[in-house]
This record gives C-alpha cells, structure tokens and sequence, in this order.
C-alpha cells in the first residue's frame, strides 16, 4: 500500500474530521429533540467545540489539522431533578434512533449534558453516564455527587459562566412560554 503524503493525510484527517463534527451537531440535535419532550426541560442549547465551525490548527510537526472534537456539550435549563433517569432514557433513545436511521454512531457518553437553573444559569451538575446511582465508583463519592439520583458532579470543574454567553450557544430548543 503506498504511503500518503503529507497533504494527501492532512486532507484525509481533515475529510474526516468535518464529517465527524457533522454527526456530533446532528446528534446534538437529536438529542434536544428527545430533551424538548420532557416537561422539565426548559431549554437546550449547543456549545463548545461542536458549536462552532472546525478550526484549522497547526501542530507543533506543522501539520494543518482541523480542530478533533471529541464529544458534544449541551446545556440544559432544567426546573427539577427528581427524574433524571428519564433524562438519561431520552438521550439514549434519541441516539440509538439516529443509528437506525442515519447510521450516525455516538455513543451516550460523548454527549456530555451540563444541568443549568433557569433564570439564575447557575450549573447544577452533569447527567450521569453511570447505570445506577450510586454505583459504588470514585467519582460517586465527590461532594454532592448522587445529591439527587444521577446528578454528577466532577471534583475541582469549575462552570465557566461565559460558556453560557449567547455568542459561544446555538439554540437547539426552548420550550414555548419560557425565557430559556
């Protein structure tokens, strides 16, 4: 097999990498399509890496290599947390449809769901990826974590109030007769 240049593997990775960031923002869709049907949900939006376009970054080799996101982030407005489970139903069922029908495969753990209060945008913790809460695991035992069942959260993250800033979301969704 004859071995790509070095433009010939830049273009290859780069192909790549725009469709993989195409199917992470389909996913993202998809999922706050799931999340729009929960009565609790206020709103979803988009951002991150996958939020914005690919951006072309130069590797210390001098490679030219669009950005490689490696998951998506969503903010949720959320009015309660007892039913997280159901949270965590929909984003698995919004995917596994995507797969069926679109053969985009993303797995449940690559779509990270950040909890924010409405009103307040105050961060509230990550949907969990565990099966059951506790699960007996390290990370259960950060304060807080479990607080309510499936509510994670990460020891020494701090929530960046400017990731919330409208420049940095795309709207996914937002319930009719809320503020988002």
């Amino acid at each position: 097999m004859p071995r790509l240049s070095k433009q010939e593997w830049e273009a290859e990775h780069n192909q790549y990498t725009a469709r993989r960031h195409d199917q992470f923002r389909r996913a993202a869709e998809a999922v706050a399509a799931a999340f729009g049907e929960l009565p609790e949900v206020r709103a979803v939006a988009l951002f991150g890496s996958v939020a914005r376009p690919p951006n072309l970054e130069t590797t210390r080799r001098g490679w030219r290599l669009l950005h490689h996101a490696k998951d998506v982030d969503l903010a949720v407005w959320i009015d309660r947390l007892d039913d997280l489970a159901a949270m965590k139903r929909a984003r698995v069922r919004a995917l596994n449809k995507l797969l069926a029908e679109q053969n985009i495969g993303v797995a449940h753990h690559q779509v990270d769901v950040f909890l924010i209060e409405p009103e307040t945008n105050r961060y509230l913790g990550r949907l969990c990826g565990f099966a059951a809460c506790p699960k007996g695991h390290a990370d259960c035992a950060v304060p807080g974590c479990g607080r309510a069942p499936f509510l994670k959260q990460h020891e020494d993250f701090e929530f960046y109030a400017d990731a919330l800033s409208p420049d940095r979301l795309v709207s996914l969704y937002v319930r009719h007769g809320t503020g988002g």
